[in-house]
């Protein structure tokens, strides 16, 4: 057992530094291509950008504004993960609402986010656009995985919860909720890179006073190129550790293994 387990961690540090490798190949490349085109302001070299964003971090209108960000997306996925998870059970449980949410479905599917965007600026102010466009991108992902996750509950395991008299609650605890786990999270994955795109997209249209978005938008503005590119790396960042700590604490809520 222990030699296994030896293995396996010497497999994921072997893993982590290819990782670190392939992403210090990438930076060289860039690092050489600014260099090659001699134009800041048409790529940003990844020294100029690392020192923008290290004049950033010790401001205060900097973490103000990941904050506004981050607490709006956030916000819209959480959302959308309460509401799709509701919707997937009340269609997997009734036919009707799985006819009625159908049709709805196909059309945020099919729709461009911009369209969204802009539609929804009509009735929502720009400060709170984030939190629905994030819902909105985030909310079809979670019903139809969740939905399917449902579907393809054993129905063994559950004739057999029905043999020993357990209640729905019962088949929540110990039937659905290990058959669902695996879909739910796939659809988080998928759906916390999709909010944060969608989210800062709105921003970015919306123009939100103290937001990512409007950081982005100005740098875009003024040409500010390692601004552009020291603000995407915040996003970047901010999206893969919100990522990391919320599939953390799922597989710690279901007791899996991290």
């Amino acid at each position: 057992m222990r030699t296994s387990t030896t293995n396996a961690n010497e497999i994921k540090k072997h893993r982590l530094c290819y990782k670190i490798l392939a992403a210090a190949v990438w930076i060289l490349v860039w690092q050489l291509a600014s260099m090659w085109l001699k134009q800041e302001i048409l790529l940003a070299s990844p020294v100029s950008v690392i020192r923008r964003l290290g004049q950033l971090i010790v401001t205060a209108d900097f973490w103000r504004s990941i904050g506004f960000s981050f607490g709006r997306i956030v916000l819209g996925f959480t959302l959308a993960l309460v509401l799709g998870t509701l919707l997937a059970a009340l269609s997997y449980g009734f036919s009707a609402v799985e006819i009625l949410m159908d049709p709805l479905i196909t059309v945020i599917k099919a729709t461009p986010v911009a369209s969204f965007i802009i539609l929804c600026l009509i009735w929502i102010p720009s400060r709170n656009l984030s939190v629905f466009i994030s819902f909105l991108m985030v909310f079809p992902v979670v019903y139809t995985n969740l939905l399917e996750g449902l579907r393809q509950t054993d129905k063994q395991l559950l004739e057999m919860a029905d043999s020993f008299g357990a209640g729905l609650g019962k088949k929540v605890e110990f039937v659905y909720l290990s058959q669902v786990m695996p879909y739910a999270a796939t659809a988080c994955k998928l759906g916390l890179g999709l909010c944060w795109k969608a989210g800062i997209a709105a921003e970015v249209i919306g123009i939100p006073t103290g937001s990512i978005g409007e950081k982005l938008y100005k740098s875009k503005v003024y040409l500010e190129t390692p601004d552009l590119f020291a603000w995407t790396i915040v996003i970047i960042f901010v999206s893969m550790t919100f990522e990391k700590i919320f599939l953390f604490f799922l597989k710690k809520i279901t007791g899996e293994q991290p």
